[in-house]
């Protein structure tokens, strides 16, 4: 798979990442689905022999199971991969959420040398904020992360859920590497709230998690009913009523398009990102879908492409509300 520079601090990656948040339970409940160990390191495997070697996971999936899983997908091999976790969600000495945000410099401390304890190495290469503390200035939270850079445990910082005001105060305490946000035709806000631009003029890479709109970009979702009753998208208003319908029919005119261009509408929707740029995570826990999402780095959309694209679903279209809570 062809590469990039993530941001200009000398993190290269490829144009695509993979998602591991899907691969274990959280706070028990399942996203996207049942997840199996084996087929979720298998699928961690046949990305990196793809040249899908970025990985992205955080703390607070299980909390802290996803981490481990991760940790035993690259036992033995860890210099081939590129991991990204994320820490913020404070999680007690027990293991437990509290459901507080958490970006004291002292925690700072402690969460990362709990990952990498979880992941079983002695540094990640790019450590995120999950989010921003709102009792503790973002400055704080950056320098201290900035530390463990300087301690040799991190190697790239970037923060994640931030405003185009935050990545400023961060930047003027250590250079991010990355910015993390929910980025996908059915969600666009960083357009809308000056994120974009503002890593594009600060040399930041922009990170889009979610970039399949939680699934909908797939094609596949069809009914609310398709959902187990524990999946968390039944409490997301983008998926609940009368606005699920309507996005299906944006949908609907996505696979056209993409049919159009002999590719499925999971790709198309994938490439548009990344030709705006953006690096995209999908998550996945199954090794078909890895060969298809790393396929969508080798389309390339003319102007015209994007234009229809944008036609279909432009800055500031109605997709309904994506609940904040429920993104990580």
């Amino acid at each position: 798979m062809k590469t990039k520079n993530l941001g200009n601090q000398g993190l290269e990656i490829p144009l695509v990442g993979l998602g591991c948040m899907g691969m274990s339970p959280s706070i028990n409940v399942n996203t996207y689905g049942k997840a199996d160990e084996k087929e979720s390191i298998a699928t961690i495997h046949r990305s990196l022999e793809l040249g899908g070697n970025f990985l992205d996971t955080a703390d607070l999936y299980g909390p802290l199971h996803n981490e481990r899983l991760v940790g035993k997908a690259v036992n033995g091999n860890r210099d081939s991969y590129i991991i990204a976790t994320k820490f913020g969600f404070e999680i007690d000495d027990n293991g437990q959420l509290t459901w507080r945000i958490n970006g004291k410099p002292e925690y700072v401390k402690k969460a990362v040398e709990r990952s990498l304890k979880n992941l079983g190495t002695d540094y990640i290469d790019l450590y995120y904020a999950h989010r921003p503390d709102p009792e503790v200035p973002i400055e704080e939270t950056v320098g201290a992360m900035g530390q463990l850079v300087k301690e040799g445990k991190v190697k790239y910082i970037g923060i994640s859920e931030v405003t185009a005001d935050q990545i400023r105060r961060a930047y003027g305490v250590f250079p991010l590497t990355a910015v993390q946000n929910e980025y996908s035709l059915f969600e666009r806000a960083a357009e809308e709230d000056g994120v974009y631009d503002t890593t594009k003029e600060l040399g930041i890479g922009l990170v889009a998690y979610s970039p399949l709109g939680r699934g909908f970009l797939t094609g596949q979702i069809k009914s609310p009913d398709d959902f187990d009753a524990d999946d968390f998208r039944r409490s997301i208003p983008r998926f609940q009523g009368e606005q699920f319908y309507k996005n299906i029919e944006l949908v609907d005119e996505i696979n056209k398009l993409a049919a159009e261009k002999g590719v499925n509408s999971t790709q198309l929707a994938l490439a548009w990102i990344i030709a705006r740029g953006i690096t995209p995570i999908p998550g996945t826990k199954r090794a078909k879908y890895v060969e298809q999402n790393i396929a969508a780095a080798e389309i390339v959309l003319t102007d015209e492409d994007m234009n229809r694209i944008d036609a279909i679903i432009p800055v500031g279209a109605e997709t309904g509300d994506r609940n904040i809570h429920q993104s990580f």
